[in-house]
């Protein structure tokens, strides 16, 4: 299954949290660029990355947010699996995905916890015993 429809799986109470991940991990994802930076927003106290799974939802995206229909906006692709391995450990502060956030019936967070991020970055670790690198 796509990662679109394994989210759709998961909104209607019949997913596999394991294949969910699985199939984000491996999906490419784009992900706008702003000011030189990947788009992010602060909510909860965790810094999400916002990535689409394909031009369509990063239009919708745009349209949500008034940004008007001739302004393009650069982004990446990057792996799920990027995101959550290498992009997010490097960010002050908890962090995790926000995929396709302005499709109400078709977004997914992918929250800093483990088994979806690295456990030395992961909220619901105990980090006590890790040193000084540990958030």
């Amino acid at each position: 299954m796509e990662l679109v429809d394994e989210i759709a799986a998961m909104r209607q109470g019949r997913g596999n949290p394991g294949a969910l991940v699985g199939e984000f991990r491996r999906t490419p994802l784009l992900v706008p660029l702003v000011d030189g930076g990947l788009l992010t927003a602060v909510f909860g106290g965790v810094r999400w990355i916002h990535a689409f799974t394909d031009e369509a939802a990063l239009a919708r995206f745009a349209q949500a947010r008034n940004v008007p229909p001739d302004q393009e906006w650069e982004y990446v692709s990057l792996l799920g699996a990027r995101l959550t391995d290498a992009v997010i450990p490097s960010m002050d502060g908890p962090g995790g995905v926000a995929v396709n956030a302005a499709d109400e019936d078709a977004s997914m967070l992918f929250p800093p916890v483990k088994g979806i991020v690295p456990d030395a970055v992961a909220v619901d670790v105990d980090h006590a015993d890790q040193g000084e690198g540990a958030r």
